[in-house]
């Protein structure tokens, strides 16, 4: 869409809205260096409440949710709109962590495949900055099968009733409502008796934990449902079809990890550890910024970056005019998780020992900086399925290579082996 193009929304002009948010933007916006962002921890409340803040001024301000329709509390406008405020609020402090996963993964499912309640209340809530969403996938003995859950949804007098657990839910101790997935048939193959529910997470019969990572984080939660009662408006989707429902998402969320989702508002790093790193001034603070060999690991890190920035705009024109299917939102994904192992991998090898000892003077602060963010470098292989998983989608779903065999297949799941059966 042209600078001069109309949304059929409104008779502003892409170049006069972005205008108008530049002098918004001064007026009510902190403002930050780019390159050195506000820190923002996600295993923080006060992060999740600040953005939260943030996210009220944005919505009373008129620009929040712009690619969301009105009806649901957005701007109901294309993503040229959104484009071009993300290019004016590059210099001021945006509530970025609500992006992921509440914007461009949950809130975009609830968009597709949620009622017309859960779209009202739910989508506008979260576009107000009153109401955090996030994801109840994973379980303890799931790994990368997701449709092999084993947290159960039993209906009991008029009511669901359900029963497990569920991991690895990022920031599920800073949410509201949750995205939980769930069996609901066990006579049938597994893919068939899903049903998506949209849990309060302050609801009676849920009980969380945080996890301590290796690098000292504690993102990530572990949730337990003992007797979780909820009503049929807690469905996502159609009881039975929440595959359907979960599939939506997982396209969500390969598009928006690897940041190619039109509902994410604004740019940049969520903080300084987010941040690529900077291998050009690593290598001179080393003093290798002559070595011949060490320029060409900095090279091919920086051009890595550069092509995945091109990935995302191709791939995501693609999937708009149908040129590709909206599987092929893996391709950034999967390119988006490479790159970061690549540029991480490429950090501590310039670092060398400094990296893992800190060695003080001049190079004071690298092992905390890279030595650190080494430890959680595959983090990015394995959110949405691991890597393994996102080349099998890519072979089968956008390649149309022959499916695995899979001995499950076509088996009720209530004759599936698992365990030591």
């Amino acid at each position: 869409m042209t600078d001069t193009a109309m949304s059929t929304q409104t008779t502003e002009s892409v170049a006069d809205f972005a205008a108008r948010a530049r002098v918004w933007l001064a007026e009510n916006m902190p403002r930050v260096d780019p390159d050195n962002p506000p820190f923002s921890v996600r295993a923080d409340q006060a992060s999740w409440d600040h953005a939260k803040q943030l996210q009220k001024r944005l919505h009373d301000g008129g620009f929040a949710g712009i690619c969301f329709p009105r009806e649901y509390g957005g701007l109901g406008l294309d993503y040229a709109y959104q484009k071009a405020f993300d290019a004016e609020c590059r210099r001021y402090e945006m509530p970025l962590i609500l992006n992921v996963p509440t914007f461009t993964i949950c809130a975009a499912t609830i968009l597709d495949m949620g009622s017309e309640a859960q779209k009202r209340e739910r989508i506008s809530a979260a576009i107000r900055g009153d109401e955090i969403l996030v994801q109840l996938l994973s379980e303890p003995s799931g790994g990368s099968d997701l449709a092999g859950v084993i947290t159960r949804a039993d209906r009991r007098d008029g009511t669901w009733v359900v029963n497990g657990a569920k991991t690895w839910s990022t920031s599920a101790f800073a949410g509201d409502y949750g995205l939980l997935l769930a069996r609901t048939d066990w006579t049938v193959p597994k893919h068939e008796g899903l049903t998506m529910f949209l849990v309060p997470l302050k609801a009676a019969g849920i009980t969380m934990r945080r996890i301590k990572e290796v690098n000292g984080s504690e993102e990530f939660c572990e949730e337990f449902f003992d007797g979780l009662e909820l009503d049929d408006d807690a469905v996502v989707g159609e009881v039975n079809k929440g595959w359907e429902v979960a599939s939506r998402q997982l396209f969500h969320e390969r598009r928006a990890v690897g940041g190619g989702s039109e509902f994410a508002s604004g740019t940049g790093a969520e903080n300084a550890s987010e941040m690529p790193p900077d291998h050009v001034a690593l290598a001179e603070a080393t003093g290798q910024g002559e070595d011949t060999r060490i320029q060409d690991l900095a090279g091919r890190a920086l051009v890595r970056r550069i092509v995945k920035d091109q990935l995302i705009h191709h791939v995501s024109q693609a999937i708009s005019d149908g040129s590709l299917p909206p599987n092929a939102g893996t391709l950034i994904r999967l390119f988006h998780a490479e790159t970061t192992e690549l540029e991480v991998d490429t950090a501590l090898a310039i670092a060398g020992t400094a990296g893992v000892v800190d060695e003080g003077g001049e190079l004071a602060g690298l092992m905390d900086d890279i030595g650190v963010r080494y430890l959680s470098r595959q983090t990015g292989s394995l959110g949405g399925g691991s890597s393994e998983m996102a080349r099998n989608v890519i072979g089968e779903r956008i390649l149309g290579f022959p499916r695995e065999p899979a001995a499950d297949r076509g088996v009720p799941f209530n004759q599936v082996k698992r365990g030591r059966q």
